[in-house]
């Protein structure tokens, strides 16, 4: 995609798949447990190291390649086996490490709205930045199309069970982070659905 919005996307329910994501598998996921319906989209956001942009350490750090010696950050993630469903990186890339019908490995110890364990019934997206910086435009109208794909395919999923990383691990995630626009955000959403602003 490489510095093009992409406003259309589509989700395979038999494969789990997100299309026109690059596919980045990750080995750090699982199965669902039986009778969990996908019901909740945590928005993350991930720079490796911390405010930097643009290169592969994300996608080694969820694959397990990570060279943890590359830099003095590396070394608390060597030991760490996490991954997400998607990643938009600051250019509006979609890359897909995890098919959605299976479980990512994303929100570690959670709850939301008195259900535990966030990832058994949630779509984790994470965002390349981080807490303190400004997402970029792009990452607003790619992720608001990709929610839109999300709520298309489970019926459960809309608006109302979008929630943060810092919502469902209060005192231990801030991401997104303050600068996160929650209004852009539901904004794009409604021009994505409706058609308008």
């Amino acid at each position: 995609m490489s510095g093009k919005r992409q406003t259309e996307f589509s989700v395979d329910l038999d494969s789990g798949l997100v299309q026109p994501a690059r596919q980045c598998l990750s080995p750090n996921r699982d199965d669902r447990p039986a009778q969990i319906d996908v019901n909740l989209l945590i928005v993350h956001g991930i720079s490796l190291p911390p405010g930097e942009f643009g290169g592969k350490q994300i996608e080694a750090f969820f694959t397990n390649q990570l060279d943890c010696d590359a830099h003095p950050y590396f070394d608390q993630l060597r030991e760490l086996r996490v991954s997400t469903h998607l990643l938009i990186r600051r250019d509006g890339e979609v890359v897909q490490f995890v098919p959605l019908t299976e479980r990512a490995w994303h929100a570690g110890e959670s709850r939301f709205r008195g259900v535990h364990q966030c990832n058994d019934n949630s779509i984790g997206i994470e965002l390349e930045g981080e807490d303190l910086v400004a997402y970029d435009d792009t990452q607003y109208v790619t992720l608001a199309a990709v929610a839109s794909a999300l709520f298309d395919a489970f019926p459960k999923l809309d608006v109302r069970r979008i929630a943060g990383h810092s919502d469902v691990s209060p005192g231990r995630k801030t991401d997104p982070g303050p600068v996160f626009d929650w209004l852009r955000l539901y904004d794009d959403l409604a021009f994505q659905r409706l058609g308008k602003p």
